[in-house]
């Protein structure tokens, strides 16, 4: 089947959105400096106490997106396997974040932040879900 318009340019907007997550996670942990000046020290904290673990799923979160709207601008029904993936790494990375840290992550946030994290499960869940709508429709095979 063909891909309709939307397709297209949902497509490249979940791959720009998607970037900017790997571009944020690539210059917090190799520490650029640029980028961690808008950080307060009370996130810098935190973002410093974080186990090898949490970082390895906020890594495969992050690069699972990535690959996984690749994969669906590839066309491939793969897609959706590898984004609920990456979103079970969110939930895993966000469990670490809201529970299991020394001190929570809510505790540094700002509301920005906040209202920032409720778009990315909502985007996160919307990217899942459309490609799911997509190989339905025979667009990803």
């Amino acid at each position: 089947m063909r891909a309709p318009w939307h397709f297209w340019v949902i497509g490249i907007v979940m791959l720009l959105w998607n970037g900017m997550g790997a571009m944020d996670y690539v210059m917090t942990v190799s520490r650029n400096a640029d980028y961690l000046a808008q950080f307060t020290p009370e996130r810098l904290a935190f973002l410093e106490a974080f186990p090898g673990w949490a970082k390895g799923s906020w890594a495969l979160a992050v690069w699972l997106y990535v690959i996984g709207t690749l994969l669906m601008l590839w066309r491939s029904r793969l897609a959706v396997r590898v984004l609920f993936s990456g979103f079970v790494f969110l939930l895993i990375t966000t469990f670490h974040n809201l529970i299991l840290a020394e001190v929570p992550a809510t505790q540094t946030m700002t509301a920005f932040e906040m209202v920032f994290t409720v778009v990315i499960f909502a985007l996160a869940i919307f990217q899942i879900g459309y490609a799911e709508f997509m190989r339905r429709r025979g667009v990803l095979s």
